[in-house]
């Protein structure tokens, strides 16, 4: 089967052909003739699977046969960098059609999107982006006739799904909606079937990644597991290499040790401006950058086909964490690596991904490297670096009682009272010595909108 087999406008075939796509994927031989249909589809595919171009490609032919100027379809996505993945998805294959699509999301200014949408027929939005428009009504959404939800386990991972609702109330009831995920929680079904009308559902795949991918287990002190990543990054034929951490700080402070190792490495994470987020995926793509170190959201919408080797620097909190992490290897029939260093408390976990992969994941030491270090007395590798006191205002003397007419008062002294002691500094060490920066991650953050 080829693209041809659709009967697509040929502005869009055009385009098809100009991105080079030939021999459509199961998720788009499945998804595309029930979406050029007008049906409601559920889609369960992992990342990697071509599920864009399912829902963009019937998208552009049904656009392309109506009127202008107005937003026709929207695609709501988690994060700024898959929703500018989308994007130039929709702006390249539909390159032919004269239709015009533009992304909204968070960390830049306003004012350009609203300029942009007034003109625009296709919409990818964030959620909390895509309402304040609505709320500031720069955006119209009432003539959409798609919608589509992509990653949308992960918009509930983020706590998108309140916001989700109340977008709902802006678009037509009369309309078609897509649901692409790659797992489907309940609160995500629950969803489904508030929003979707007799779905057809197209599922490729199970859970388990491609046959492409080698799995490996690299066991280490947690003390020593930048040390390894460091000789197993030099001692590996690598091509892209795209890490995992657990929290945004651990991104950040890997990408700079790497990048001192000589590495060319960069880190993304959610406290990056949207040009610093945007600057290190366009140097990953364009081979700028041969490292890129990443949380779980910040890697939304990370797309490069030559990744050669995932490397969990921490293990992923969910079995189909760790699928969605590795599926970003092994693509478009290339092989592909995945290494996890692991600790003792991460058995039960691996227990569980070898569970759903079916298989034992194989242990592995790496020679010459030196597992008998002792962690140091006050191990400072991911250490914040301490806040400085604010400056506490002095509270203004209260007017005496019936008086109309302020008057400088006489200088007193303000010593504080003794009983209250010092006031502790920000940054406070435990008596043992050990920084005491304790933040905990929040599920539901809303980071990268």
């Amino acid at each position: 089967m080829n693209f041809n087999d659709f009967a697509f406008h040929p502005n869009v075939s055009a385009g098809i052909l100009a991105a080079g796509y030939d021999t459509p994927t199961p998720i788009q031989e499945q998804a595309i003739p029930t979406v050029m249909e007008g049906r409601d589809v559920m889609g369960l595919a992992q990342t990697g699977t071509g599920k864009t171009a399912a829902f963009a490609l019937p998208i552009l032919h049904r656009l392309t046969q109506g009127g202008r100027g107005n937003v026709r379809a929207l695609i709501i996505a988690p994060t700024r960098e898959l929703a500018e993945q989308i994007n130039e998805s929709f702006c390249s294959l539909g390159a032919k059609t004269g239709l015009r699509s533009v992304s909204i999301y968070g960390g830049v200014n306003i004012n350009p999107q609203i300029a942009k949408a007034k003109h625009a027929d296709i919409i990818v939005a964030c959620p909390g982006r895509l309402l304040d428009h609505l709320n500031q009504k720069t955006i119209n959404l009432s003539l959409v006739e798609t919608l589509v939800l992509d990653e949308a386990d992960h918009m509930f991972d983020m706590g998108f799904v309140p916001d989700i609702r109340r977008i709902m109330q802006y678009l037509p009831r009369q309309r078609q909606t897509l649901l692409f995920s790659a797992t489907m929680p309940n609160e995500i079904r629950r969803l489904a079937l508030d929003i979707l009308q007799k779905p057809v559902t197209v599922q490729v795949g199970s859970t388990a990644p491609a046959v492409t991918v080698t799995h490996a287990l690299y066991p280490v002190k947690p003390h020593l597991k930048t040390a390894l990543l460091v000789e197993l990054l030099k001692h590996t034929d690598t091509e892209s290499v795209l890490v995992f951490t657990r929290t945004k700080h651990r991104a950040k402070r890997i990408g700079e040790q790497l990048e001192k190792k000589g590495f060319k490495a960069a880190s993304i994470q959610g406290n990056l401006s949207q040009n610093r987020r945007q600057e290190a995926l366009d140097g990953f793509r364009n081979g700028t950058y041969q490292i890129l170190v990443a949380t779980d959201i910040a890697a939304r919408g990370i797309d490069v086909n030559q990744i050669s080797h995932v490397i969990n620097y921490d293990i992923p909190d969910t079995p189909e964490a760790y699928i969605h992490r590795i599926g970003r290897t092994g693509r478009a029939a290339r092989s592909g690596d995945a290494f996890t260093l692991i600790s003792d408390d991460d058995i039960n976990m691996v227990r569980a991904i070898e569970c759903i992969l079916g298989a034992r994941i194989k242990s592995e030491i790496l020679e010459n490297f030196d597992y008998t270090v002792p962690a140091p007395h006050n191990n400072q590798e991911f250490a914040r670096p301490p806040q400085q006191p604010r400056q506490r205002r002095k509270p203004a003397a209260p007017a005496k009682s019936g008086s109309t007419k302020r008057t400088a008062s006489p200088a007193k002294s303000t010593s504080a009272p003794a009983s209250r002691g010092p006031r502790p500094q920000a940054g406070n060490t435990h008596p043992s010595g050990a920084s005491q920066h304790v933040r905990r991650s929040n599920p539901n953050s809303k980071r990268g909108n």
